[in-house]
């Protein structure tokens, strides 16, 4: 045993006594690249906001990614992994059930989170409590309000007698909504899905951007490349820019502004090649809202294998995601009651089209700003934008439908309930379907009342942690009610209508505010 930092220390995970030679990282980073168990997620480290590495040091829940590895020493850790067969399978069954989990990245460190809250005696009748517990956590695809639902679900789960369902259609709903590959089923809860940086070879090279991030930092393990890249952690800035654009000159019935908001999935972009092979995708189980459409992680996975003749797996922290990936693009629109109007909106390619797909009547001027990138594969751009215009001008949300999609209808009700109706076909797996809409209607509330980053003139982001997105908590997302309307025709998508029908519902309940985040008192 050496001395100093770099002693060793032991410690029992999932039962399992390990001895680990080198403790100068942290828990998580023994977790995953010592032991390889990759149900431990990474969405944020080392800021400790997103809960995705949560496991139980002592029975207690702990945020892995900054908890130095020489804190467990002696002690007890339990990964969703180790919480024995019975318990894990409830859990799953609880997710799967309810629809509690989507692309599974979130959901094995809530699961931990919530063991936390049984060993306290919680009951499971108890909503408010474990709402509370997921502020140290974000999920970005469901809304919460499925994962408080798996919550209560847990005790009346019997495995055994668990509810058949069909993998190839659910998948099929899944696919439809997120548009990308998805896996289903009760394993998904438990972090099994396949992504990228969970199936990297643990004989390969780690490539990381570098400080500036116009070049990659390559060594053998995360941590060292980390720290041979000298970054510095993200802060959230106390600072307000104003957004990007100005409303067009005229006498308008009515306008909106936007401004920059983070996609905000929660694995960020990861890919692995070997030398002379296909690079692994970076949508690994889940879309990612359409912002890791032109990721570069495939191809520089792919070029480093060659360069250096072995496997490498390229790995972007929180930072990078935010800095370097695609943001929707900001408008800033003034309307007419007839519905013609001019909307500016900060240029992409594909972005004119896409609000003359709803609103054919509008001037669109792109504009180019200084910046971060801006894309219009991002969920609805422009188009939703260009619906809730013209809810807006009507004054009630009637029925919108999406382009190639489905339809949908939302009002907010006296009590703050979210009400929504969808058609879009065979609904397929009703359990799925409800699911990614609850998940479309948390994203709406939030987008329209609270996120926003923090953009400098010199088009420098400055929220650079998760919890300084604004995306709304669990505590603060009100309740969600989805009525599916059969109607016979091909399965289509149906949460992306949802988004559009609940963000113009929302927008006039508050009144139809100028700008957006229109943040609630």
């Amino acid at each position: 045993m050496t001395n100093g930092l770099r002693a060793a220390i032991e410690f029992t995970v999932d039962g399992t006594p390990i001895v680990v030679q080198d403790a100068t990282g942290t828990l998580l980073d023994v977790l995953r690249d010592q032991i390889g168990i990759t149900s431990v997620k990474d969405g944020c480290s080392p800021q400790g906001q997103c809960g995705c590495c949560t496991v139980l040091v002592d029975g207690q829940p702990r945020v892995s990614c900054v908890t130095p590895a020489r804190r467990v020493n002696g002690r007890n850790v339990t990964t969703v992994d180790g919480l024995g067969p019975d318990v894990s399978a409830r859990w799953a069954e609880a997710f799967h059930s309810t629809g509690g989990s989507q692309c599974g990245f979130c959901t094995p460190g809530i699961i931990c989170r919530f063991e936390g809250l049984r060993s306290k005696g919680v009951g499971h009748d108890d909503r408010q409590r474990p709402a509370k517990a997921l502020q140290a956590h974000l999920c970005r695809c469901t809304g919460w309000q499925s994962v408080v639902d798996a919550w209560c679900e847990f005790d009346a789960i019997d495995v055994s007698d668990a509810a058949p369902f069909d993998q190839a259609t659910a998948q099929r709903r899944a696919e439809l909504e997120g548009s990308a590959a998805q896996d289903v089923g009760p394993s998904v809860a438990l972090g099994r899905s396949g992504f990228a940086s969970d199936t990297a070879p643990s004989d390969g090279l780690v490539a990381v951007p570098d400080a500036v991030g116009s070049g990659w930092i390559v060594a053998e393990t995360r941590n060292e490349a980390v720290r041979l890249a000298g970054k510095v952690q993200g802060r959230r800035t106390t600072g307000e820019w104003a957004p990007p654009l100005a409303v067009p000159e005229g006498d308008w019935d009515l306008t909106l502004t936007t401004t920059w908001v983070e996609p905000a999935y929660l694995e960020t972009d990861s890919s692995w090649c070997e030398p002379g092979g296909e690079a692994v995708s970076p949508l690994a189980n889940g879309g990612a809202f359409g912002a890791k459409n032109s990721s570069e992680v495939a191809e520089v996975a792919r070029r480093l294998a060659d360069q250096h003749g072995r496997p490498v797996k390229v790995c972007y922290s929180r930072e990078d995601s935010v800095r370097k990936g695609p943001k929707r693009p900001p408008i800033a629109a003034g309307m007419m009651a007839n519905g013609s109007g001019v909307v500016h909106v900060v240029r992409a390619p594909g972005i004119a089209e896409a609000i003359h797909s709803v609103a054919p009547a509008v001037e669109v001027v792109e504009i180019d700003v200084v910046g971060p990138p801006v894309s219009s594969a991002i969920r609805g751009a422009g188009w939703v934008e260009a619906a809730v215009l013209l809810a807006g001008l009507r004054g009630e949300v009637g029925w919108i439908d999406a382009p190639g999609g489905g339809s949908a209808t939302a009002e907010v009700g006296d009590d703050g309930e979210i009400r929504i109706e969808v058609r879009c076909g065979d609904p397929l797996d009703e359990t799925v379907l409800r699911s990614y809409c609850i998940g479309a209607a948390h994203m709406a509330v939030s987008w329209v009342t609270s996120e926003s980053l923090a953009v400098d003139d010199d088009g420098t982001i400055h929220d650079l942690t998760i919890r300084s997105f604004g995306v709304l908590r669990a505590v603060d997302t009100p309740r969600v009610e989805v009525s599916v309307v059969a109607d016979g025709g091909e399965p289509v998508n149906g949460s992306d209508a949802v988004f559009a029908a609940v963000a113009a519902a929302v927008w006039i309940d508050l009144g139809r505010p100028p700008q957006w985040p229109h943040r609630l008192a």
